[in-house]
């Protein structure tokens, strides 16, 4: 199986143009769906993961009592406010205001820190499958389609997927089959899934892998402890719903996400150390580490 090296000149090709007479409308407008009472930062993450990577208007899509707390946080960010049955947990009323306003938006990024009660996991399935917006699924998005056989059989609207090891043996196999941990038996195993599942697959990890479903494969380079650190997947799950906002297909916005994720990577290390780099540091690299994509500049 043909693997091809996700290079700086690949996702320079990519990235989303950015013209001098551009309005915020022309990067894209993303909805972020994530986070709980317990785990409000990973819908922050995901919000300056996107807006750090160019999306011109993130919104948060949150529980009201968590939007309380959020707000001003990140004051660049936008704040949907959602009825809740209980503190932090989404009430039906506000899984339908989410699905009348996801239209409204160019891209959906969706599942960081939403939690794992049962009520929780069935809301987001069926919001999934309503889904016609392109969107970004992670985390406890992903763990709620792993709770069902064929699950992708409910899906029609574009996505990139994005697990991390654990994830994709739970979205993989009932019996929780982890990939192979060398690099070839990860790719085909992401090759495999994004075939079968009908969706972009990002297999994350060192050398994070990018397939698609016909057949394409990419890998990163990239291999950094800088990047294994909480919350570094909810950026990545923002930037990739950014590109995905500014209009590009999922392969590109999976790879130009990886890339640029990665290149924001090493930039910490550099400048933080191997050790103590956290998600925002990774979040604020993230414009550099484009322009020297864009620039070929990147080690």
């Amino acid at each position: 199986m043909a693997v091809t090296s996700l290079t700086q000149r690949w996702a320079a090709q990519r990235l989303p143009a950015r013209p001098v007479t551009a309005h915020k409308g022309t990067f894209g407008r993303l909805l972020v769906v994530a986070g709980s009472l317990e785990y409000a930062g990973a819908a922050l993450l995901t919000g300056l993961g996107a807006a750090r990577a160019g999306a011109g208007l993130v919104s948060l899509a949150v529980p009201e009592s968590l939007g309380m707390r959020l707000l001003g946080t990140v004051p660049e960010l936008t704040t949907i406010l959602l009825p809740e049955e209980a503190p932090g947990l989404l009430a039906p009323a506000g899984w339908r205001r989410l699905a009348s306003e996801a239209p409204a938006y160019d891209a959906l990024a969706i599942g960081p820190g939403l939690g794992r009660q049962p009520a929780t996991q069935r809301r987001i399935r069926s919001f999934l499958g309503e889904l016609t917006r392109p969107a970004v699924v992670d985390a406890d998005a992903l763990n709620a389609l792993a709770e069902v056989d064929r699950w992708w059989r409910s899906l029609s609207a574009p996505m990139v997927l994005t697990p991390h090891p654990g994830e994709f043996a739970r979205l993989a196999s009932a019996q929780g089959d982890a990939p192979g941990s060398d690099d070839a038996a990860r790719a085909d195993a992401a090759r495999d899934a994004a075939i079968r599942w009908g969706r972009v697959v990002v297999l994350k990890g060192a050398r994070s892998v990018i397939a698609s479903p016909d057949g394409i494969v990419l890998r990163s380079d990239v291999a950094t402890p800088a990047l294994a650190t909480a919350g570094s997947g909810d950026v990545l799950t923002g930037v990739i719903g950014a590109y995905l906002a500014a209009g590009l297909e999922p392969l590109d916005a999976a790879g130009c996400g990886v890339a640029v994720h990665g290149a924001a990577g090493v930039l910490a290390e550099d400048r933080v150390g191997s050790a103590g780099v956290i998600a925002r540091d990774i979040a604020a690299l993230l414009p550099e580490a484009a322009q020297q994509l864009r620039n070929g500049t990147t080690r």
